[in-house]
């Protein structure tokens, strides 16, 4: 999730668990260790297809953060043996402010590398958005109380609450998931369709209307939209994954990566005569987050790998467009009319 985010999260925890100790010092660095493992951004990759997969990787491996907080708890209390520190204390408040943060960005839909080394697909538990105010706002307010009135009394029983809060909001999102998956995938059977895969994800800034996507055995996918109140069948819409076109890419190592960190969600569009790949997993149709040119097609139409480059049309912008999420902040609680999700996917609406 976002830095912030992930900064309140550590300040709460180590100022719950050393606040006794080290006073408002503990907020300070329970958010420097809460955002240690985000600093692999400051590695740069010759291509963003390599930038995207790397990222999340080493630096949120639970085995690595789990070896630095016994590193860190070994060497504050050599350090600083008069202060009352014990070593199981500080290992657990730096494991925690350190674990949680690629626990919680497992929650997202990007993909986090949990059980590095191990070569596992990435975890993408899809339970809450990228950004949350109702995650973050209460763990927010707890800590400026804290930073305000000490580590003392109140302020750690309401750190105490913003965490035991923001634990069972992700619950709720994993619910709302799953529910939302179940809903898509009883309204494609009620159409006949049979579906090989299902999966939600949230959007829109909070856990309550969902995005799901669904393949098909015949290269298909269904494309649609869920919401908590919904009483009746989403609106979805069949577009296709042109997986004939993945041929141009076999044997090519960073497409094969590409496939194995999204779970294989990806599409294949001939754009001029550019060969795109388009992660759907993230934004909207016709607007999507992740997009690569891996292909060029020559004069005499033959088709030659090249070294991925970003897409128009793709990154995080396109997450954000006001005129959609007023569209689908209505569309929470009301299903009529249904979004628009074959005009947004139509090539002639800028969106490639």
């Amino acid at each position: 999730m976002d830095s912030l985010t992930q900064a309140v999260l550590g300040a709460a925890l180590q100022g719950t668990v050393l606040g006794r100790l080290q006073g408002r010092r503990a907020l300070l660095y329970g958010a420097a260790l809460g955002t240690v493992p985000d600093l692999d951004v400051v590695i740069r990759y010759a291509d963003p297809v390599s930038q995207m997969t790397f990222h999340r990787g080493f630096s949120h491996s639970i085995f690595v953060l789990t070896g630095l907080a016994l590193l860190l708890a070994w060497l504050v209390a050599w350090r600083w043996p008069d202060k009352g520190y014990t070593r199981p204390r500080l290992f657990l408040a730096f494991w925690l402010a350190l674990v949680t943060h690629p626990i919680l960005d497992a929650f997202t839909v990007y993909g986090t590398q949990l059980f590095w080394p191990l070569h596992l697909t990435p975890e993408s538990w899809a339970a809450v958005f990228i950004i949350d105010p109702v995650y973050t706002v209460p763990l927010l307010l707890a800590v400026g109380y804290a930073a305000v009135k000490g580590l003392k009394g109140r302020a750690t029983v309401l750190l105490s609450l913003a965490l035991a809060f923001s634990t069972a909001y992700l619950g709720f999102g994993l619910a709302g998931r799953m529910a939302a998956e179940q809903r898509f995938a009883m309204a494609l059977q009620a159409q006949g369709v049979t579906n090989s895969e299902v999966r939600a994800v949230p959007i829109a800034f909070n856990s309550l209307i969902w995005r799901v996507l669904a393949k098909t055995p015949e290269g298909d996918y269904y494309e649609g939209v869920s919401s908590w109140f919904d009483r009746e069948p989403p609106e979805m819409l069949r577009q296709s994954r042109n997986l004939e076109m993945a041929g141009v890419l076999a044997g090519a190592a960073l497409h094969e990566r590409l496939r194995w960190f999204t779970d294989d969600w990806l599409r294949y569009d001939i754009i001029g005569d550019s060969l795109v790949v388009t992660d759907l997993r993230m934004g909207m149709p016709g607007s999507y987050s992740f997009r690569f040119e891996m292909a060029r097609r020559d004069a005499v139409g033959q088709w030659a790998v090249s070294q991925p480059r970003g897409w128009i049309g793709g990154g995080a912008a396109s997450l954000f467009d006001g005129g959609r999420l007023a569209l689908i902040w209505r569309r929470i609680l009301d299903q009529q009319p249904p979004l628009p999700l074959a005009a947004w996917a139509t090539p002639g609406s800028g969106h490639l």
